[in-house]
């Protein structure tokens, strides 16, 4: 295990100059480009705090001074708590965390390895299974359970999260009327309103525009109402170079950063100091098909420079990593992950989702891809601690003692530090081949299966207390038992 938190940001691709220029052409967009709605309630409300709207052509147009505002009062420090405190995540600076993440419509089973529709029994399984995954630091929900009616969805979906994992659960949520469902099953699972707001147990992801430049206007209601109970919110914009942004990096940039800063005047200009995460997530159009990719590297790059623009503001940052469009737990899934992930990670990136699980462009998940994720995952996060330089660590009296010729294996001194200074992969395959052979020549994708299968089969999650579960139960339409 290697704990999340760890600082990244060594990793730069913009320079200051570059930050500032992108900035500035976000900044010109929002005033003289501006962004669309079709709603009458939003455009009111833009009118209201001093945007220029246009209602014949339903445009919205921010000044700086409006942008600088919500920047100032917007908080860069977001707590968002599991059930157990062991789980908390503290989003600010550079601190990296990465989990799951999401809405597939399929799932890889996992006793038969074909492609089948997800369930909300996926949901509640992946949960336990990411409950038992060290490197996973929280939970958002990857799959939309397609056995659950529409208007029973997000109530199931964060009921069987929180039942299943004591880490932070997020997800979306379709409707004012379900996310405040959702908000009631919270706050009696965290012992009242005000234990929510101190200690959030869930947070929200709210994909408010369609890029380019245009709200959401449903969903843009259901982060109003977010915005006024107070919950953490990520605000989701995911242009793709080429087709819904310019085709070039940092084109794309200015106008997702645009987006994000519309997303922040909104929030901030409903409930002032509201935990709101900055969520650009830029990706790239395949100029030959024009299909979503999330393996190819620039990926990584938008990754990264998004996250120096979020640091830019003092902003958290909700950003994704660990994608590929592979279809299978395979060598492509593997190096795409990889790569995107550290690069997402040694930026800086606080809150990482879609590190773990993910195959087909986001479209699929698979049992064993989380645990295989899961070590990925522990590689970045050791890769982000880098080399501890100290007194200790430059081990100049062991070197001494041991000297030319000697041995280091039975010294005190690499008892004491071979847990931090080394990874110990639980998937990875490091024997002899004599001894892979005599256990059956498993490969990295069989490996991860036993595990997953054994993880379900015997982990206990903490449990909901009876008497909550229950009164939720009673009070809440449409909750199913799984």
């Amino acid at each position: 295990m290697v704990k999340g938190g760890i600082e990244g940001g060594k990793y730069r691709l913009l320079s200051n100059e570059e930050i500032k220029m992108i900035h500035e052409t976000s900044l010109k967009i929002l005033q003289q480009t501006g962004i669309k709605s079709e709603n009458e309630e939003i455009l009111s409300h833009f009118s209201k705090i001093g945007a220029e709207v246009d209602l014949g052509k339903r445009i919205i147009k921010f000044s700086p001074a409006l942008v600088e505002d919500a920047i100032n009062k917007a908080s860069s420090k977001i707590l968002l708590c599991g059930r157990e405190e062991k789980n908390d995540l503290t989003l600010e600076g550079k601190k990296v965390y990465c989990g799951t993440g999401g809405a597939a419509l399929n799932v890889l089973d996992l006793e038969t390895g074909e492609r089948r529709e997800s369930r909300l029994k996926d949901i509640a399984d992946i949960a336990k299974l990411v409950d038992a995954l060290d490197n996973i630091h929280f939970y958002l929900r990857p799959v939309v359970a397609q056995d659950i009616s529409p208007e029973f969805l997000d109530v199931n979906k964060y009921y069987a999260a929180l039942s299943n994992t004591s880490k932070h659960v997020m997800g979306s949520a379709y409707t004012v009327e379900s996310a405040l469902k959702v908000i009631s099953i919270a706050e009696e699972i965290a012992g009242g309103k005000e234990k929510l707001r101190e200690r959030p147990i869930i947070s929200f992801i709210t994909s408010f525009m369609k890029s380019p430049l245009q709200l959401a206007d449903p969903t843009v209601l259901v982060l109003m109402k977010i915005a006024e109970e107070g919950i953490p919110v990520a605000l989701s914009t995911a242009p793709m170079a080429g087709s819904t942004s310019p085709v070039t990096l940092a084109g794309t940039l200015a106008q997702v950063n645009a987006e994000q800063l519309c997303g922040m005047v909104l929030v901030q200009s409903i409930n002032p100091g509201t935990p709101v995460i900055y969520g650009a997530i830029p990706t790239i159009a395949d100029m030959q098909t024009m299909n979503f990719l999330d393996g190819a590297i620039e990926l990584g790059i938008l990754a990264a420079g998004a996250a120096q623009l979020a640091q830019y503001y003092n902003f958290p940052h909700y950003a994704w990593g660990g994608l590929t469009d592979s279809k299978i737990p395979d060598i492509q899934a593997g190096y795409e992950k990889g790569m995107n992930l550290v690069m997402a990670a040694l930026a800086g990136a606080n809150y990482i989702h879609n590190a773990a699980g993910m195959l087909e462009s986001t479209t699929t998940v698979a049992y064993e891809q989380y645990v295989i994720d899961n070590e990925i995952i522990g590689m970045a996060m050791r890769a982000l601690q880098g080399i501890e330089v100290n007194e200790d660590t430059l081990a100049f009296k062991v070197i001494n003692k041991v000297g030319p010729g000697g041995n280091y294996l039975a010294e005190t001194h690499t008892v004491q530090h071979m847990r931090s200074e080394l990874f110990f992969p639980k998937v990875s395959d490091r024997s002899l081949r004599e001894e892979w052979v005599s256990k059956g020549s498993k490969d990295a994708r069989e490996r991860a299966k036993e595990i997953a299968k054994n993880i379900l089969a015997t982990h206990k999650p903490l449990s909901i207390p009876s008497e909550v579960d229950r009164k939720i139960k009673s009070s809440i339409k449409g909750l199913k038992n799984i």
